[in-house]
């Protein structure tokens, strides 16, 4: 019984994975989007098209992991890493490299 009370708080104290910041990206050339589950940082990519998202991912600044993701996917027009967004200028220094 204390297990079950146990496993139930712990449950509890958990955010739910729908409350997760946003970990997403739109590579600049869909042609280049990989075909399966590609992990960087921890974090597993799946993509549509040119449409990406994450789930998991090491703790790391936004900029950090886009050149990460962009030396592994190549150039991307938007970035958002765990609810924080690169705006234009980081976005280049991103691509860049």
């Amino acid at each position: 019984m204390r297990a079950l009370l146990a496993a139930a708080l712990l449950f509890a104290a958990t955010p739910a994975f729908a409350d997760a910041p946003a970990t997403s990206l739109t590579l600049a050339d869909a042609a280049k989007a990989p075909a399966g589950r590609v992990i960087v940082d921890g974090a597993a990519w799946r993509c549509e098209g040119a449409s990406c998202t994450a789930s998991g991912g090491t703790n790391q600044p936004a900029a950090r992991a886009c050149r990460r993701v962009v030396a592994k996917l190549g150039p991307v027009t938007a970035f958002s890493y765990k609810g924080e967004a690169l705006d234009a200028q980081a976005l280049a220094t991103c691509n860049a490299g």
